[in-house]
């Protein structure tokens, strides 16, 4: 191979590729695209020069010739929780190292933009679709349409019932069940929900596991101890935990502990609280999920339930590249084990 080659101002062609490689332009392309015969030697020559000439291939290209872009889009509620950007970075992992491409957009509390967004994505030819909204039963039936399409597709944080479609979860029930038990046994009887509006918690598996562990104890859920947004792809936010828990404070017997959907709202809570004058933990306790990095810095620390964020991102791209290279395969589902951190934010004296 020729020794060096003149600087270019503009990005690199098959045509500069195969000159400085000394070969000709359809083996260049043969070589990086991996279609037909090429020597070894050959090959390792060609992407030599592709690489020193910084060689990007052109995707419109690949496009339009029907070939796969090595490329998938991750359709996020949100990318302000910290949760977003660590599941982002598990994917990504399992993504680099199998020179995968990832577009993110979000759904921005909207049945209406999720299915624009994954549109786009479609329209652009990505290879699959990492899906981390959480569902409803508007926004479950988008994704079974485009699953009809034969786009390989995995969702995380709720199984959506369609051929084709993977899951991958934590344990939000068992994790919720075990954060309310442990308010329970700190005392508390009177026990509210912050992250939803009442009677829209149905597909939420943390409520149902708030409230199956106040059944446990014999405790009747009142729907008035449930505060926060309407029906929502997006995660409750650290503003609707802070109206939730002021709204809660205004009732004849409000409660005496509060369990969030996440820990932005329980931060949220704890704001409102600290303006109303309540102390944390000994007039009210609050525990939220996720264990995101800013809970152990809360002020108290807060309580709160850990998942395996980066995990549950790393199995979720494995899935789906699994499927883009077998899309008969059946679909699967994994589920990933929750643990109760407990802090200074639910147990006063620790």
């Amino acid at each position: 191979m020729k020794p060096s080659s003149p600087a270019l101002k503009r990005p690199a062609t098959l045509s500069d590729i195969a000159r400085l490689a000394e070969v000709s332009t359809m083996t260049a392309s043969r070589a990086i695209n991996e279609s037909g015969y090429v020597s070894d030697e050959v090959r390792r020559r060609v992407m030599k020069a592709a690489n020193k000439l910084g060689y990007r291939p052109n995707m419109l290209a690949r496009q339009l010739k029907g070939k796969k872009l090595n490329a998938i889009g991750i359709l996020l509620p949100d990318i302000a929780n910290p949760f977003a950007s660590a599941l982002v970075n598990g994917i990504k992992q399992v993504c680099d190292e199998q020179t995968f491409t990832t577009f993110i957009a979000t759904s921005d509390r909207s049945v209406e933009e999720e299915q624009t967004s994954l549109q786009s994505f479609i329209d652009h030819r990505v290879d699959g679709l990492i899906v981390a909204t959480h569902g409803t039963p508007r926004s479950d039936k988008v994704l079974q349409k485009i699953a009809q399409q034969k786009v390989p597709m995995v969702t995380i944080g709720h199984p959506v019932n369609s051929p084709g479609i993977d899951s991958v979860t934590a344990n939000h029930y068992r994790g919720a069940f075990d954060a309310v038990q442990h308010l329970i046994k700190a005392g508390h009887r009177r026990i509210g929900f912050l992250g939803i509006a009442p009677g829209e918690g149905a597909s939420l598996r943390r409520y149902q596991g708030y409230l199956a562990a106040l059944e446990e104890a014999g405790i009747k859920p009142l729907e008035e101890y449930t505060a926060g947004p309407t029906e929502s792809l997006a995660f409750s936010t650290q503003q609707d935990g802070y109206e939730a828990l002021l709204q809660l404070a205004k009732l004849r017997r409000p409660p005496t502990a509060y369990f969030a959907r996440n820990d932005y709202t329980a931060l949220g809570a704890m704001h409102a609280a600290r303006t109303l004058g309540l102390r944390i933990p000994d007039d009210i306790a609050i525990a939220g999920f996720d264990d995101i990095p800013l809970a152990a810095f809360a002020a108290p620390p807060l309580t709160t339930v850990s998942q395996p964020i980066d995990a549950q991102g790393q199995q979720a791209a494995r899935f789906l590249l699994e499927r883009i290279q077998n899309p008969a395969l059946a679909p699967r589902s994994a589920m990933m084990e929750c643990r109760l951190v407990v802090r200074k934010s639910s147990v006063a004296g620790r």
